[in-house]
């Protein structure tokens, strides 16, 4: 590879992409790769998500053309070879088009390599394309990429799968093993000595978006089973809590009514529009951080967490076992209560003994997906159909 052309996603506060860009630079330059980061042009300073739930409908749509229309400069300026690869950190990118449009009618010594991220897109069942009714036409812009895209990159084993089954026919899929992430960066955002974990509060955090593919009703399920039998069993007072980058909101009217219920009789704490650096204190001072999501498909949550001391517990579904090496005593039967209530009383009494393995392994993400589209990468590729056999496996000890 000559060079590599990194297209981002536009930074959002409430979001860990203000961050995203900062870790692959650091990675890139720590390796020695020849890099250009593709600007984008954002639509306001707000760095809001105003419409939509994952990244702004608008916001995403601009940045990302604007983002196109630079490197096709870049690429009619002949900047860009056919030594070179393209990597996009999300599967869709409005323009993209551009690309094989380009590129059938160019010099092939000027077409580079492309490279995309898929994050989840509609081989997810509960993802957001689906909640819109995005799915139709979605599926047929997955189609396309998947026709001229060199390179796939998915998260996880269980994504790979997805792929496989919907049909998607490019040969060099992926398993990245993991999110883009950087331990060091996000260790430096609290100052000193992480709080020792018995002088931390009885607290028990929840940070995915309050939607429904995230399940907030079984969180407030937990809520409420874990006080009603804290007394007959001894249980310290454990305060609740929701912590959220922007002001809380949901897909679902139902969640915010229960929400506030739960917080006016005292259950419940919701920590609205945090900084990262104040959403960074409040693990520095928690000892849970509970997930209950359907398809969070690795989760940054769980690497932050992880870093700064707190325990974590997540379901047995999807791509967790994987990113938890198959430890039970983190993982907790799907939609079971009184399994997620057995495991959660003694993560809240004493740190757990892997704590520190998830966050060491998703740090090294960044660095497999440069193996990977360097040429270095082939363990990771997904092209046979025995691919249930690396589920089994742990990546890390």
């Amino acid at each position: 590879m000559r060079k590599l052309w990194y297209m981002g996603l536009e930074p959002y506060k409430a979001r860990y992409t203000l961050q995203l860009q900062e870790w692959n630079r650091a990675v890139f330059e720590k390796r020695g790769i020849d890099y250009e980061i593709v600007p984008g042009e954002t639509l306001s300073n707000d760095q809001a998500i105003v419409t939509g739930q994952v990244l702004d409908a608008h916001g995403r749509t601009y940045f990302g053309m604007s983002q196109m229309m630079n490197l096709v400069k870049s690429m009619k300026a002949g900047e860009v070879t056919s030594e070179d690869v393209v990597l996009f950190e999300d599967m869709f990118q409005p323009g993209i088009e551009s690309l094989p449009y380009i590129m059938q009618q160019c010099d092939p010594g000027m077409r580079p390599k492309i490279a995309v991220r898929c994050l989840a897109q509609t081989i997810d069942p509960d993802d957001f394309v689906h909640v819109w009714g995005m799915q139709k036409w979605m599926g047929l812009y997955e189609k396309m990429v998947d026709s001229f895209a060199d390179i796939i990159l998915a998260s996880n084993e269980e994504m790979a799968m997805h792929m496989k089954v919907a049909g998607w026919e490019n040969p060099n899929i992926y398993n990245i093993s993991g999110l883009a992430f950087g331990k060091e960066e996000v260790r430096n955002r609290v100052p000193g000595e992480l709080k020792p974990f018995e002088q931390r509060a009885h607290r028990v955090g929840f940070a995915a978006r309050w939607d429904q593919e995230k399940q907030p009703d079984f969180y407030m399920d937990l809520i409420e089973l874990y006080n009603a039998k804290k007394a007959e069993n001894g249980w310290p007072d454990v305060e609740f809590a929701i912590y959220s980058g922007a002001a809380l909101r949901s897909n679902n009217d139902s969640y915010m009514k229960r929400t506030r219920d739960l917080q006016q009789r005292g259950l419940l704490t919701v920590h609205e529009d945090l900084e990262k650096n104040d959403y960074y204190e409040l693990l520095n001072d928690t000892r849970v951080l509970f997930n209950c999501a359907l398809q969070d498909w690795v989760s940054n949550t769980v690497s932050e967490a992880d870093t700064l001391g707190a325990n974590v517990l997540y379901p047995a579904y999807r791509s967790f076992p994987e990113t938890f090496a198959n430890d039970y005593t983190r993982l907790y039967v799907p939609w079971s209560l009184e399994n997620a209530l057995d495991k959660l009383v003694p993560l809240l009494r004493e740190p757990n003994p892997n704590m520190g393995k998830i966050s060491d392994w998703t740090d090294g993400t960044i660095g497999r997906i440069c193996d990977i589209v360097s040429g270095d990468g082939e363990q990771w590729k997904r092209d046979t159909t025995d691919y249930r056999k690396y589920t089994h496996e742990s990546k890390y000890n």
